[in-house]
């Protein structure tokens, strides 16, 4: 098989292809920004699956948030059909949805109610005990809700190398950014001791 490189000539092909398909102006320019953004990366190797799905990983690690690498990937992988490159599509990173509690609690309910008590006259509390509320996640997961990942409005949880992605309610996100920008936490973990450490379970109960 002959090695394949991306070049402007293929993009422009791509491009007028996008503009008989009749997709909007804006659609095309996001495809096109999109696919020149994978050139750069590729630079001059040839593009294989596994060249596509270092891109991914990369996509990951720079922090862009789920939706908008799966964004990224759709353009993708529609100029790779186009091309006759399809095998060297990927998938889509899964999107989990939490918004109530999940089934699976880690809270004891005399544990929730020692916190429910506690919380009346500690800001902090009261505030991770809406999150877990509001998302459904564990006590061990409060680490992975950042400045950063609430900015975007979803956290990337990794744990047990299992990673979902969790959406954050406006807000929550909201009372979240409040609360980080009054303790003067500019990035990194929101929930902290006064030591600056994650808080965990013995730091709460």
């Amino acid at each position: 098989m002959s090695e394949r490189k991306l070049t402007e000539q293929k993009i422009e092909a791509f491009h007028q292809y996008l503009i008989r398909e009749e997709k909007s102006t804006a659609t095309v320019e996001k495809y096109l920004r999109d696919v020149r953004a994978f050139m750069v990366y590729v630079g001059e190797k040839s593009v294989t699956k596994d060249v596509v799905m270092e891109y991914k990983k990369h996509l990951q690690e720079e922090n862009y948030a789920v939706r908008s690498i799966n964004s990224m990937l759709a353009s993708l992988n529609s100029f790779l059909i186009y091309i006759g490159w399809s095998d060297c599509k990927v998938k889509s990173m899964k999107l989990q949805r939490c918004v109530y509690c999940a089934e699976e609690k880690e809270l004891t309910k005399a544990e929730y109610e020692r916190l429910l008590k506690a919380a009346e006259k500690n800001e902090q509390l009261r505030l991770v005990m809406q999150t877990i509320c509001s998302t459904g996640i564990r006590v061990s997961e409060l680490k992975f809700f950042t400045v950063e990942a609430v900015s975007h409005g979803e956290v990337v949880v990794n744990c047990k190398a299992k990673i979902r992605t969790i959406l954050i309610p406006g807000k929550l996100r909201k009372l979240l950014l409040d609360y980080a920008r009054k303790q003067k936490i500019r990035s990194g973990v929101i929930f902290v001791t006064r030591n600056g450490k994650p808080l965990d379970r013995k730091t709460i109960f």
